[in-house]
This record gives structure tokens, sequence and C-alpha cells, in this order.
């Protein structure tokens, strides 16, 4: 297969406004494929938008455990309040269609020497976190490509095995970033070069916050907007 340049996406959590800025960053750039890790609802005020909007842009599409959540198929009793109350309000808001896409993603998904999944390599369903180059270390002996892409914590990473060019990188989050800065962030990849970088984009976040407060979920889900953590 010839070489592409990805667009990788994750962690968009309802956020209608900062998804657009996104997709409309990618839209006016070189990119041949674009790849979404997952948690496309949760915290945010438009999941069926996101969900519709993510089925029609991207070429594959990982769970992630906010959207196995909001269908039933993931315990919330590990959510902090705040996320809980958003995955009860999700639940109530998605459309039956939306729904049933949701519950037929898969956990992982192989391209061109590219591993792509939400939380780990290592048994995806259990939504593990690597924050640490000891923890990537190991993670590295659960998967054969090249790359492994990643989301779940919100923090852009990357992580190089040692000896070898295999590399994990986080590509941050599209719709609530947790590295103190508020852009949306997503990940730009060159085959070709084996080169990539992070792409952050401003968003209005008033407009994303203020669809929060209205559909009354905590208010903290729309302050940390403003504050990228």
């Amino acid at each position: 297969m010839s070489p592409l340049r990805w667009a990788v996406i994750s962690d968009i959590h309802a956020n209608r406004e900062a998804l657009d800025a996104v997709l409309d960053s990618i839209e006016k750039s070189n990119i041949e494929s674009v790849i979404c890790l997952g948690d496309i609802v949760g915290y945010g005020a438009d999941p069926n938008y996101c969900v519709e909007r993510v089925k029609d842009a991207a070429d594959a599409v990982i769970v992630g455990n906010h959207d196995h959540a909001a269908v039933g198929l993931t315990s919330i009793d590990y959510f902090n309040p705040y996320a809980k109350e958003a995955a009860l309000w999700t639940m109530t808001q998605l459309s039956k269609k939306n729904s049933k896409y949701l519950k037929n993603l898969k956990f992982a998904v192989s391209k061109n020497n590219l591993l792509f999944v939400h939380s780990t390599p290592d048994r995806p369903e259990m939504w593990r976190y690597v924050f640490s180059l000891t923890e990537a270390q190991w993670q590295f002996n659960r998967f054969t490509e090249k790359i492994c892409f990643i989301g779940h914590s919100h923090v852009p990473a990357l992580y190089k095995q040692s000896g070898s060019d295999r590399k994990i990188i986080n590509i941050g989050s599209v719709g609530q970033p947790r590295d103190l800065d508020p852009k949306a962030c997503y990940y730009v990849y060159d085959d070709k070069t084996d080169a990539g970088d992070w792409i952050r984009i401003s968003y209005d976040i008033d407009t994303a916050a203020d669809k929060i407060r209205k559909a009354g979920l905590p208010d903290i889900l729309a302050k940390r907007l403003y504050e990228g953590r």
C-alpha cells in the first residue's frame, strides 16, 4: 500500500465546536486518511452531532470507554461523579441509530503497520492508561506494528522503544485537552517520511461551555474547557 498522510483524532467528548474546527483544519491539509480513536461522546452537549460527523469524516473509528459507557457496555461505577452524570445524560440523548453505531465499533484497527487503539494495545477493553516510559516499554511487547497511536489520557506524548524506532504516540484530545492548553489537539503522521506532529486549533470555547451549562451538566465540565485540564 502506498504511503499516506494520516490525521488521527481522539477524545472529542461531544464538543461540536472543537470537532468542527479540527475537521475544517484537516480538510485544508494534504490528508489522505482520518482515523478516530474514540470517546466521541461524554462530557459535552452534542453527542449525536459528533457521532454523525465522525462517522462521515473518518475512514476508521475505534471505540472509547465513554462511548461504551453511553450504550451500557462499560460500567460507569469507576467514573468520577461528573463523568458519571454526563454518561447518564448522554444515554438519554443518543438516537437509536447512533447508539447502535457505537455498540458495533472495534477496540483496535491495524493499517499500514500502524496500530490504532483508544487505551492500550494490551487488552484495550480494560481502559488502562499509558502515563510513563516504563508503562510504554511494557506495552511495546503487546503489539507488532511500527507505531501504536493511543488517546484516553487527553495528554499528548511520545514514547520510543529502547533500541528500536518503534513508538507509542498519544495524540491528545480534540474536545477536552488536559495538558493545560485549551486548544483542540490532533496528530498528523506522514507514512513516507515517518514524521508527525501535534496540531493545535483554537475554537469557540464560549459556545461549547454555554451548551454544557444549558444542558444541565456539571459546571466543572464547562470551566475545564478554558483551562485545558
